[in-house]
């Protein structure tokens, strides 16, 4: 049974030099050559006689990950033989289906209607991001679980020993210090957790930071990738293996696909700071301000 299946990884240039090599020598001992073309999932299959694939393309966050074209065949060949099974329902956010079809179609410009409700949930845009923090704290303290969260639109320098990662509106932080369940760490109420750490937990509340990675043209109505405000080296390099190369509008659909994560990890509630003004002003439409 594989969790995430979106997540696992096709050929590419690894974070270190002994991971290409482990890459290169798990494709011949199980297929006896080494193949670029061989994926994880191709791992997994030769592993096992039966697998159950559970995924979400939507929640594809970088170049690294499975290819939208293997993860469609993989659907495909699963619905030839009436093994595919649409998920109709989640049991993560209070919102419902609603507010996660909601969150998708407004960060890709496909929602031009009212701003919409979702009964209890708590969903609000604040524009002063030190009332967004004092909220979090104030909830973390009342139901637990409420943590601060955002792109990876700032570097992570506090590794080469800087004091701080994040400055904002005179609030500093450092990026989440512990890359394993960083979310019970007893420092994490002071950081600011990353997609890496966040994907795949559950949390009470989040605050949602869109950083400078994505803003908003108010003359061409259109959401706009910002290469050099995006900080996740391995997040934007062009797959030199398989000769890929990522355009902004590629970009811009992983990065929307990381903020449209991060503001489903809250089970009761979503709060929003965006770094943007432009953006900001676009999104007031679509959630009440704080």
């Amino acid at each position: 049974i594989v969790d995430e299946t979106h997540r696992l990884q096709q050929r590419n240039n690894q974070p270190a030099a002994t991971l290409n090599t482990k890459y290169k020598e798990t494709n011949i001992k199980l297929f006896g050559h080494d193949d670029v073309g061989l994926t994880q999932l191709d791992w997994v299959k030769a592993k096992s006689k039966n697998q159950i694939f559970l995924l979400d393309k939507d929640q594809t966050v970088k170049p690294a990950d499975l290819p939208e074209k293997t993860v469609n065949k993989l659907v495909e060949d699963a619905g030839s033989v009436d093994a595919f099974f649409r998920l109709t329902s989640q049991m993560r956010v209070n919102g419902g289906n609603d507010y996660i079809d909601y969150v998708t179609r407004v960060l890709r410009g496909e929602y031009n209607g009212p701003l919409k409700t979702f009964g209890k949930y708590d969903v609000r845009l604040f524009l002063d991001f030190n009332k967004m923090h004092t909220e979090i704290l104030a909830k973390n303290k009342a139901v637990g679980l409420a943590r601060l969260v955002a792109g990876f639109a700032w570097p992570w320098v506090t590794r080469n020993g800087a004091d701080f990662d994040i400055e904002i509106q005179g609030s500093r932080f450092a990026w989440n210090r512990r890359d394993y369940d960083w979310i019970n760490s007893p420092s994490s109420l002071e950081e600011i957790g990353g997609i890496h750490t966040v994907q795949g937990y559950d949390l009470n509340f989040a605050g949602v930071i869109i950083g400078a990675d994505l803003s908003y043209d108010p003359l061409s109505q259109k959401l706009i990738f910002n290469r050099e405000n995006y900080h996740d080296k391995k997040g934007k390099e062009n797959n030199r293996v398989l000769g890929m190369t990522y355009s902004d509008e590629d970009m811009l659909a992983f990065v929307t696909n990381i903020y449209r994560v991060l503001m489903t990890r809250g089970v009761l509630g979503t709060f929003l700071y965006v770094v943007n003004p432009d953006l900001r002003n676009y999104l007031q439409q679509f959630f009440a301000t704080a």
